[in-house]
């Protein structure tokens, strides 16, 4: 009811919108609600409402697209706006990650968005969490453990969810964050973690990990407060690290033969465009020729 003619959701709430189930509209604190933003372009004036946020930039009709009723912006331009309205490039980094591990758009194709938008505000914020961003993350929270270990210990840039294999093909377990140089694991614990089966999962995977000679470390929500308790503990595991050169490893991140990789985002994104294309132009112009499908038209 508050948008004009020709505005639409954004940020948030459109990713919301978008089937992005962690973006719930709270800041960190899982309290402090955010407000709806809503892009009302550039020409339309309205005054300042709790709730919500009235963004007055251009918005081009081939950026909207309509979901329950509602006119929402696309996928590229909801995650740009969403990480350029974050309170600081942390939350930013976490809102490109969250998007991507919802499988609403990828990094480059916000970063391919990101590069015709110079001179809007707040693109550098934008292009500062595009460089810290992982397509790997799968919650908010390890995002921000990553982040920690990136930006507040200073440390080099690490892998996340990645498999790791004993030198006889056994899968050990997915790392939430892996230092391939050093040999350190670093597992977020978050709410799901904490029943007795989860937890009992947790045990025994930590355990292969060490058995294969892996250092590791465990950061919880509450943790996440203290930033320099967390950094502490990840330079601390880093020391104690086994730093071993390849050929000694008894861990190794080399798939095994047999083992199927996973498409890729942007892969799994490019099928998804493919058959909506298909399916629209069917709707527009009926069953296919059967002489066109075999090349005989």
């Amino acid at each position: 009811m508050l948008l004009p003619p020709g505005g639409a959701v954004t940020g948030w709430a459109a990713l919301r919108l978008l089937r992005g189930n962690f973006f719930d509209g709270l800041l960190p604190d899982g309290v402090t609600q955010m407000p709806v933003p809503l892009c009302i372009g550039p020409d339309v004036h309205r005054k300042g409402q709790e709730g919500v946020r009235y963004l007055r930039d251009r918005l081009e009709p081939d950026e909207v697209t309509t979901i329950h009723g509602i006119r929402v912006v696309r996928a590229n331009r909801a995650t740009f706006d969403a990480i350029r309205l974050a309170p600081n490039v942390r939350e930013g980094t976490v809102a490109i990650d969250m998007a991507a591990a919802a499988g609403i758009t990828s990094v480059r194709r916000v970063q391919a968005y990101t590069d015709l938008q110079a001179g809007t505000k707040g693109v550098r914020q934008v292009r500062a969490a595009l460089e810290l961003a992982d397509e790997d993350s799968r919650s908010p929270n390890e995002t921000r453990m990553r982040w920690m270990w990136r930006i507040d210990a200073g440390l080099p840039r690490p892998l996340a969810n990645q498999p790791v294999w004993d030198r006889r093909g056994r899968l050990l377990g997915y790392a939430d964050l892996l230092d391939p140089v050093a040999g350190v694991v670093g597992e977020f614990d978050g709410a799901d973690h904490r029943g007795a089966v989860r937890h009992t999962a947790d045990l025994s995977r930590e355990g292969r990990f060490r058995d294969c000679l892996l250092e590791f470390f465990r950061v919880t929500g509450l943790d996440l407060a203290q930033r320099q308790l967390v950094v502490r503990r990840m330079l601390s595991a880093r020391s104690r690290a086994k730093w071993l050169p390849e050929a000694e490893r008894p861990w190794t991140i080399t798939p095994p033969p047999g083992w199927k990789p996973e498409p890729s985002l942007d892969q799994i994104l490019d099928e998804r465009d493919f058959q909506r294309e298909m399916h629209e132009k069917w709707l527009r112009e009926g069953d296919p020729d059967l002489r066109e499908l075999l090349g005989e038209g």
